[in-house]
Formats: structure tokens, C-alpha cells, sequence
């Protein structure tokens, strides 16, 4: 599905408008110590005329017919492009942490890191991150490699979401 660029989009915003608007798929995540588990997903990226994107996304188990049984987890926060082409992204979830994550926007791919992690006394033991966003044939495509449980940064999610809307 192709997209517009919104005529009231801020200019530092260019470089990322094919991500703005709503993507749904599917995605897996494996990890030591867990179970693997495939799931649903959708991602919103929107913007209000300023220099950031908000950023939403929603996790969720699926039955077999791919269809939505329960909530899995969520996260959202500000994508902050830079006129370097660099990115600042600010993001917090609900399982307890937040996290600053700074990266490079390289045409239809992007690639971040986190710079810090911090966490609730009940969150997760989770310490970085690494990701990358890319557009592949219409899709947007991701990965997340993290560094938890005491195991070092290794491939956690991955998965694939088409625009909808």
C-alpha cells in the first residue's frame, strides 16, 4: 500500500514518513529461558505537527486462526529524528522500564541501541537493547536482540506488519 506524506508534516519528520500509520502482522520471540511464542502485533506511529513521532505498539496472543485471544505487552514513546540523520528515541513499558535508544536513520532502514535502561524494583532484568526497522517490499520489518536474565545482547523478536488503514 503506498503512502502520502501528510501535507502538515513537520520537515525534520521527512525521513520517517513511511513509517507513519497503522501496521499489523505477526512476529515470534525466542529467548533462553522462555518459551517461544508467536504473536500478534500492531505498531502506530502518528504525529501532531511537531518534531518527534508517537510511537504505540501492541502485543498480543493469537489463536490459531490468527486471531487475538489476550494481551501480551505494549510499549510507546517518542521517535526523535535528527538533522545528522541520527535518531533519539525515548520508550517505556509497562512490565516496568524505560529506555533511551539512539541510532541512525539510513534511508528505509533504521538501526538503535539502547543508552540506558532503568527499571522498577519489580521489573524484568532487562540491560540493552539493539534494533532495526526496515521497510522490505511495503512491510515493515524488525528485529530486537537484548541483553537479560544474566544472558548476553542475542536475537529476543523479530516479525513483519503490513500497513493497514
Amino acid at each position: 500500500m503506498a503512502f502520502e506524506i501528510p501535507s502538515d508534516l513537520n520537515p525534520d519528520l521527512v525521513a520517517l514518513a513511511w513509517m507513519i500509520g497503522s501496521w499489523e502482522g505477526s512476529g515470534k520471540s525466542s529467548y533462553p529461558g522462555t518459551e517461544d511464542v508467536d504473536f500478534g502485533q500492531r505498531i502506530d506511529f502518528s504525529h501532531n505537527g511537531g518534531s518527534y513521532l508517537h510511537f504505540l505498539s501492541q502485543t498480543y496472543e493469537v489463536d490459531d486462526q490468527g486471531q487475538p485471544v489476550r494481551p501480551l505487552s505494549m510499549e510507546t514513546g517518542f521517535w526523535r529524528p535528527q538533522r545528522d540523520a541520527g535518531l533519539e528515541i525515548v520508550m517505556t513499558n509497562p512490565e516496568g522500564w524505560v529506555e533511551v535508544w539512539y541510532g541512525n536513520i539510513q534511508g528505509a532502514k533504521i538501526e538503535i541501541r539502547t543508552d540506558a535502561v532503568v527499571r522498577t524494583a519489580s521489573a524484568p532484568d532487562y540491560t540493552a537493547g539493539h534494533r532495526l526497522y526496515g521497510n522490505v517490499e511495503g512491510d515493515l520489518l524488525w528485529t530486537f536482540d537484548r541483553a537479560a536474565d544474566g544472558q548476553p545482547l542475542q536475537s529476543y523478536q523479530w516479525g513483519r506488519l503490513r500497513r493497514v488503514g
